[in-house]
C-alpha cells in the first residue's frame, strides 16, 4: 500500500504551471489553486497589466511565485516566446493549462467571415497545439509533467451560435488523445470539458433566461462557478491523476445529457 498521505497526492511543491487565460474565470481560479498548494505559477493572457496585477495578488496571498506574462494564444511565435520566457524564469514546466480562448458573436452562420472564423480556430485550437507541441517535447525530455485542455461542452452539442468555436474546441478534444500517445509515458495529457460557468463572460447573458433554462435542461439546475473548477483541474494536475491520460471530463452539471 501506498504511504503518501492524501494532501500528498495533491502537492505541487517546487512545479511550475503555465496557465494561458489565467488573468480571470476559470484560468484564474487554477492559477491560485495552483499556488496554493505549492507551484509557482507564469499567468499568460494578452493584456500584460492584468496578468501582473493577478501574479501580484497570487504571490501575496500565497507566497508562491508568480509571472505575469503578455501571451495571444492566436500568434505562432508567441508559443514559443512563453515556454523560452518560463524557462529563463524558473528552469522548468511541469503543468501546463491550455485555457485562453474565444467564442464572438455573430448574426448567422452565414455571416461569419474568414477572417473571424481563423481568428476562433488560431486561438482555440492551433494556439493549444503549437504549444503542447512545445512544452510537451520539453516535459518529455526532462522529467515529464501534466498538460491540460480546456476545452467546452460545444465540442459534443455544438449549437449554430458558436458553431466555428464548437468545432475548433471538438478538435482540441482531439488533440488530448493524440497528444497523451505522443509524449507518454511521461507526460498525461487530459482535458476538462466546462459547460456553463457564470465567469465575467456571462455579464453579457441574459441571466434571467439562462436561470429559467437551467432548471428546465440542467439537472444541477444552474451554472457553475470558477472555484468549481479547482477539483478537477488539480486531479491532473497532480500525482492524484498518475494513471489517467487522453481522458475527457465533463464538468457541466449533466447538461449534455439534456436535451438542448
Amino acid at each position: 500500500m501506498n504511504n503518501k498521505s492524501i494532501t500528498e497526492y495533491f502537492d505541487l511543491s517546487g512545479k511550475v504551471a503555465i496557465v494561458t487565460g489565467g488573468s480571470r474565470g476559470l484560468g484564474l481560479a487554477m492559477s491560485g489553486a495552483f499556488a496554493a498548494v505549492g507551484a509557482n505559477v507564469v499567468i499568460a493572457s494578452r493584456k500584460l497589466e492584468n496578468c501582473e496585477t493577478v501574479a501580484a495578488q497570487i504571490k501575496e496571498s500565497t507566497g508562491q511565485d508568480c509571472l505575469g506574462v503578455a501571451y495571444h494564444a492566436g500568434e505562432w511565435d508567441a508559443n514559443e516566446r512563453l515556454l523560452e520566457t518560463t524557462l529563463s524564469r524558473f528552469g522548468r514546466v511541469d503543468v501546463l493549462v491550455n485555457n485562453a480562448g474565444m467564442s464572438p458573436l455573430y448574426e448567422n452562420l452565414s455571416s461569419v467571415t474568414e477572417a473571424l472564423y481563423d481568428k476562433v480556430l488560431a486561438v482555440n485550437l492551433r494556439g493549444p497545439f503549437r504549444l503542447s507541441a512545445l512544452v510537451g517535447a520539453h516535459m518529455a525530455a526532462t522529467e515529464g509533467g501534466s498538460i491540460i485542455n480546456v476545452s467546452s461542452v460545444a465540442a459534443v452539442r455544438p449549437t449554430p451560435t458558436e458553431l466555428p468555436y464548437g468545432m475548433a474546441k471538438s478538435g482540441l478534444n482531439a488533440l488530448t488523445l493524440g497528444l497523451a500517445n505522443a509524449y507518454g509515458p511521461k507526460v498525461r495529457v487530459n482535458c476538462i470539458m466546462p459547460g456553463p460557468f457564470l465567469t465575467d463572460i456571462s455579464k453579457a447573458w441574459d441571466l434571467e433566461a439562462f436561470a429559467k433554462n437551467a432548471r428546465n435542461n440542467i439537472p444541477l439546475a444552474r451554472g457553475g462557478e470558477p472555484d468549481e473548477v479547482i477539483g478537477a483541474a488539480l486531479y491532473f494536475a497532480t500525482a492524484a491523476s498518475s494513471y489517467t491520460t487522453g481522458a475527457v471530463l465533463k464538468i457541466d452539471g449533466g447538461s449534455v445529457y439534456q436535451p438542448a
